[in-house]
């Protein structure tokens, strides 16, 4: 029986014994390595690279790793087979799904300002920031052999007369505390309560001079995880972290999720790599941040498209990737942390942000509500841009909503070099256009080298190659330099910074597949915006804002944007970048009993359309996959003279 050897770069190793014949990804997936497949191993991506150290490894070869990589032992897991010991090296690239887990720094104010804004702009609507969360200072009288009353009815008169409640109940978790937190601080705690109508749930007992309530707002993207823990008295944020989706090994797409999930014991594969490998750890490094303990975390929210959902839930998602398309839930209103093994209170209720349909989910709903489109008369547009594109389009009088299938490029996924905006990423970018040098701006401290692209870079990157035409409006390169070539196959690519210049172990390069990549997914968008807009018998002069929401860099250049046909070619001025409007949602959620009532009812007042069964939809994305638009009349904007 084979051993394979997966060696990081940190020094440590994982060591599997396997059956010969295995695949080497599917048995890095067993063992827990962390290779990043965004196609799920179907060889189309080129990610899931390891470098073979020793021993035997099978491998076909394939467009995605040259003669020179080859011979460096560069591989392809996905079409690698183990017949004999091997041992591989596993590189610590920033596009991995783990990459760099970021806790934010708050002591800047930008991170703080971006919450406080949409805090202020959902007040400002009239929304109350009240929730039922309150603490109750506690002094009862101590038990004596003339006073023999419980323990949990001495502490439930106490509330009574505290907080003025008829009805209080205690959680199993109280219950277990109480005669130790009694006798140790004589009598004198602290109560975290739950309003329920006229009563109270006792959550916690805590010492005297412990009493911060805190939350978890949680957006469960695709590809990246972001969340904020906050004070539910002051509304403060405590700490900020964003990760990795750990599903990301099974696919870089719901529908690859999906298909996976339906394997034996793939719901459970997909629920922890959600919970245990990324919220999990989320929660953790926060808490240490905070300075807070994990079961002071009482109420958490969580917003996430209709697939996380389902499979943060561990529920069935398959009947929604095949017709009629059907969730198993749109909302949900009893889970609780210890349902799934959230590490925070037990007894913590997880709100859901509520689902409308099945590809447009609770990060549409919550970050409608800080979109503010629902509280303005005239017509807004509202985008989502992440592995599923999601638009909302309407007025205070009505709202519509579709989803398109954008894939991770947005994200950096099915790009070469493409990556999450964290440390390394090329986040703005510009060419001379008769030098065809580069000048980019990345993520990180002064200094750092460039690692890959993130959404943002990419959208500069391919305007700029257009505008200075370098590429033509298919996407194929049309002029040759120093930093154009092509490889053996004929695709062209153009270098942004070679291999002694980045940070990585090769050039960070854009080629003519990620570019039709990318060519595809800005088309999905412009299409859906299209179709939505063409089927209220509107058109696009009738938008008057346009409010562009994702973590897809610190954010976008709206020009280059339109420039490749992104987005529709009306004013710039009309366009504003609102940053992850799902966590910022979620965050008021949490923070307000009103703004979570408002999420539900915007959910329940959206006419979700699906474009799928829309007849003109595909001749509009096919018209859309061009630089910036085969009819070229729709962008009067992007002159010949300017490109």
């Amino acid at each position: 029986m084979p051993n394979v050897t997966f060696r990081y770069e940190d020094g440590t190793a994982t060591v599997v014994a396997v059956t010969a014949g295995e695949n080497l990804l599917e048995v890095a997936r067993k063992a827990n390595v962390a290779i990043d497949a965004p196609c799920s191993g179907n060889g189309s991506c080129g990610k899931c690279r390891v470098k073979f150290i020793s021993g035997k490894l099978d491998t076909e070869k394939t467009r995605h790793i040259s003669e020179e990589e080859f011979a460096e032992g560069w591989r392809l897991s996905c079409v690698s087979t183990i017949t004999e010991d091997v041992e591989v090296l596993v590189p610590d690239i920033a596009s991995a799904y783990k990459s760099r887990m970021k806790v934010a720094d708050l002591s800047s104010q930008e991170e703080i300002a971006i919450f406080d804004r949409a805090k202020q702009d959902v007040e400002e609507a009239g929304i109350a920031f009240e929730n039922d969360f309150s603490v109750v200072e506690l002094q009862m009288e101590e038990p004596t052999l003339d006073d023999t009353m419980p323990d949990n009815e001495r502490l439930v008169w106490a509330i009574q007369a505290a907080a003025g409640v008829e009805k209080v109940k205690l959680t199993y978790q109280v219950l277990q505390k109480l005669p130790d937190m009694l006798r140790e601080y004589k009598f004198c705690v602290n109560a975290v309560l739950k309003k329920t109508g006229h009563g109270a749930l006792v959550y916690d007992v805590l010492p005297p001079e412990d009493h911060q309530i805190c939350g978890l707002a949680v957006d469960i993207g695709t590809t990246t995880v972001s969340a904020v823990i906050l004070d539910m008295v002051s509304g403060a944020l405590l700490a900020k972290a964003s990760a990795g989706n750990g599903q990301i090994r099974y696919g870089a797409d719901v529908i690859n999720r999906i298909i996976e999930s339906t394997k034996e014991g793939g719901r459970k594969k997909l629920q922890k790599a959600i919970i245990k490998e990324t919220i999990n750890p989320m929660i953790h490094n926060m808490c240490r941040a905070a300075g807070i303990a994990k079961d002071q975390i009482y109420h958490m929210c969580v917003a996430s498209n209709t697939t996380m959902n389902h499979l943060f839930a561990g529920v069935n998602a398959d009947p929604l990737r095949m017709e009629p398309y059907i969730p198993t839930f749109f909302e949900t209103d009893n889970l609780h942390a210890y349902d799934l093994g959230i590490q925070v209170h037990p007894d913590a209720r997880i709100v859901i942000a509520p689902n409308i349909g099945s590809y447009v989910g609770g990060d549409i709903t919550a970050g409608t509500l800080v979109s503010m489109i629902w509280n303005k008369p005239e017509f807004n547009l509202f985008i989502d841009l992440g592995t599923n594109g999601e638009i909302v389009f309407g007025n205070s009088d009505f709202m519509m909503s579709c989803a398109c299938s954008a894939g991770p490029a947005f994200e950096g996924g099915d790009i070469s070099c493409g990556m999450r905006a964290t440390d390394g990423a090329i986040e703005a970018c510009t060419i001379d256009a008769k030098t065809m040098e580069p000048s980019f701006k990345i993520v990180g401290d002064e200094g750092q080298k460039p690692v890959g692209l993130c959404g943002s870079g990419i959208i500069d990157v391919i305007a700029e190659l257009f505008r200075c035409r370098i590429v033509s409006p298919k996407g194929k390169f049309v002029r040759e330099g120093e930093r154009v070539r092509h490889d053996e196959y004929g695709i062209g690519s153009y270098i942004l910074a070679f291999k002694e210049e980045a940070a990585g172990h090769k050039d960070v390069v854009i080629n003519e597949v990620d570019i039709d990549n990318f060519i595809r997914a800005k088309g999905a968008i412009f299409s859906a915006i299209c179709t939505m807009i063409r089927s209220l018998d509107f058109d696009v002069s009738m938008i008057e804002n346009v409010y562009v929401a994702g973590g897809i860099g610190s954010g976008i250049n709206m020009k280059n944007a339109v420039t490749i046909g992104m987005f529709p070619d009306i004013e710039i001025e009309k366009f504003h970048y609102i940053g992850n409007s799902s966590l910022t949602g979620a965050y008021n959620m949490v923070l307000s009993r009103q703004a979570e009532e408002k999420v539900y009812d915007l959910a329940h007042n959206m006419t979700y359309m699906e474009l799928s069964t829309d007849p003109g939809y595909m001749d509009e994305f096919v018209a859309a996959c061009f630089l910036p638009h085969t009819d070229t009349s729709l962008f009067p904007s992007v002159t010949q003279e300017e490109i």
